[in-house]
């Protein structure tokens, strides 16, 4: 088990300093990060992680790689593999590409590591709560959902899906050297309206509409994924591996995930997802 580091040991306390919400900076760095929430449901905080601290992710990431759950699946944007003969068979319902990632599960980390002490430090999850003007945010309790990283191996991709949650925490942790490039477009759907046209011209290839970050390691990004398309493009075959460490937290306490979601991220649920499962109400009518 790891020693407790001190918080300035991972996060660029200087140039973020969370530990002092009434500090220029901090309220700056959270104007901004609401300015471009409020634009496009993305905000990119640069290097809020320091190269040491990235260091230390990527050691605890590397030493529990073994762990991840690889997924080589096809799959349309709602994590559906089923063709569905009510729909078209060019329909995004009925669109389904490759996904050929992996995830590290929540129950891999060290209570006391790097991992674990980004995500649980009241500092963090007051910063990420004030950048989402959310008046506070609790860690996502689901066991395996709640604190992951994402590896997309050589060759790999996380093809152009939708979130359940309203929004994802997500840090930069090893960058691929040739794709592995994070893409959306912002807004293509609301709960009214799921947009499938729009959709349906992106899955085609289409890129009206589409950005694309360059994000750089330590750098963290919150994303409403709910309403705005995305995927992490295919990473070269020539490359490094891609790892991002993905912070989950929620509005409400005690919240678990849906048990189909986890088994296709996971391949395996646990007795806490099969209850939660049962007490489950939706709060919108979109495909997923």
């Amino acid at each position: 088990m790891a020693a407790t580091r001190a918080l300035g040991d991972l996060i660029d306390l200087e140039k973020y300093p969370l530990h002092q919400p009434g500090s220029v900076d901090y309220q700056s760095s959270v104007a901004v990060a609401r300015d471009q929430l409020r634009a496009d449901g993305c905000a990119v905080v640069n290097d809020l992680v320091h190269p040491q601290g990235v260091a230390l992710l990527n050691e605890e990431i590397l030493s529990q790689k073994h762990t991840t759950h690889f997924s080589d699946q096809v799959m349309n944007p709602y994590f559906h593999f089923d063709h569905n003969p009510e729909f078209p068979a060019d329909h995004p319902i009925n669109t389904f590409i490759e996904r050929s990632s992996g995830f590290i599960p929540g129950d891999s980390w060290d209570p006391e590591g790097p991992m674990t002490q980004i995500f649980r430090a009241p500092e963090m999850v007051a910063f990420v709560a004030a950048c989402l003007e959310a008046p506070s945010l609790y860690c996502y309790d689901d066991p395996l959902a709640g604190l992951t990283s994402n590896i997309l191996d050589p060759g790999q991709l996380f093809t152009w899906h939708f979130d359940t949650n309203d929004f994802a925490v997500t840090v930069l942790v090893q960058q691929a050297d040739k794709g592995g490039l994070f893409e959306y477009v912002p807004a293509i759907r609301n709960a009214s309206d799921e947009g499938f046209e729009r959709i349906s011209k992106v899955l085609g290839g289409a890129r009206h509409g589409v950005k694309t970050l360059d994000l750089r390691p330590g750098d963290m990004q919150i994303f409403r994924g709910r309403y705005s398309l995305h995927q992490v493009s295919r990473v070269s075959a020539e490359s490094c591996p891609r790892h991002a460490a993905i912070f989950a937290y929620t509005e409400n306490p005690g919240v678990i995930g849906r048990v189909e979601r986890t088994m296709q991220l996971f391949g395996r649920v646990l007795p806490d997802h099969l209850a939660a499962e049962k007490a489950r109400v939706r709060s919108d009518d979109l495909v997923d």
